[in-house]
């Protein structure tokens, strides 16, 4: 199962591994909370009660993603193996073009 995971997310080892999983956890929790403080002070605590909150909160939460997804890899010493992935991503969404075009 382990050697299944490490070819499945591209990494050398297992302790490269448990890194990823680390990062991807980390940059999950803290986008979401980060997204609901940055909601709360840019238009203020009356917006809970709307519905139109959770949508604002989701689109935020993905931009807070990618960006800390490349700070907490950096942190942990993997920039490079989140720079690809974040390239995949933003290829995948037309943001940049790919290397074959």
């Amino acid at each position: 199962m382990l050697k299944k995971l490490i070819k499945i997310f591209k990494v050398k080892n297992s302790n490269q591994l448990i890194i990823v999983f680390i990062v991807f956890g980390i940059t999950g929790s803290l986008s979401v909370v980060l997204g609901k403080l940055i909601l709360l002070e840019l238009i203020g605590e009356s917006i809970l009660d709307n519905d139109f909150y959770w949508i604002l909160r989701i689109v935020l939460i993905f931009p807070i993603y990618q960006i800390l997804l490349i700070v907490v890899g950096t942190v942990f010493g993997q920039f490079s193996y989140f720079w690809k992935i974040e390239k995949k991503i933003l290829i995948r969404m037309g943001f940049i073009k790919s290397p074959g075009s």
